[in-house]
């Protein structure tokens, strides 16, 4: 049986081919590889830029509560914008007294004063407690009309919404882009309680 001795030139071309293949397929794919980078650096950008908005904001100051710390009270940020803590029960607050007209509950997540109880949501992307089940829409709607989930009754104070909601279109969908992207935290808020009205005269 003769044997086929090999062709350096037919090697050659061979490697030349494949370097070609090769390097054509790596022009077809890294358009699509650059898009994908592009996309991750845009979502990385949106998501600090909610971040910080959510920090200058002070969301932090009613929806993450406090706990006792080694120099006093500070935020217990493993509970990170869960709102007011269901451990811990809210009786009716005092009435007012002389010039005090409102009161804090200690973890500083719930409100009283002429408007009635304000208790902090659950802010964070759990399914049964937070924020999963929103849709951005929705959180537009009740950050701009001032209607807690949306529409069923005014945000009490003292949740500034009037002011956030004049952040632009960007910056309120960076907000809810970081509030859906941090720990969910299963923790099942009361509903705040409007003050009655007052009596018709």
């Amino acid at each position: 049986m003769k044997r086929t001795e090999r062709s350096p030139v037919r090697d050659a071309v061979a490697a030349c081919l494949a370097a070609v293949a090769t390097i054509a397929l790596l022009a077809a794919l890294s358009p699509a590889a650059a898009r994908a980078g592009e996309k991750e650096d845009a979502q990385a950008a949106k998501l600090a830029r909610g971040a910080y908005l959510v920090t200058i904001s002070g969301c932090h100051h009613c929806h993450t509560p406090l706990r006792m710390g080694p120099k006093g009270p500070e935020r217990d940020m493993s509970r990170m914008l869960s709102g007011h803590p269901e451990s811990v029960p809210l009786p009716d607050p005092p009435g007012p007294a002389g010039p005090w007209n409102a009161h804090i509950a200690a973890p500083s997540t719930a409100f009283a004063g002429p408007f009635g109880v304000s208790i902090a949501p659950n802010l964070t992307p759990d399914p049964e407690t937070g924020l999963q089940n929103w849709s951005e829409e929705r959180f537009f709607r009740a950050m701009r009309n001032g209607q807690h989930n949306g529409g069923w009754r005014p945000i009490l104070p003292p949740m500034p919404w009037s002011d956030i909601g004049k952040m632009t279109d960007e910056d309120l969908s960076a907000l809810w882009a970081y509030l859906r992207s941090i720990p969910p935290v299963k923790n099942q808020v009361p509903d705040s309680r409007p003050a009655p009205p007052p009596p018709a005269k």
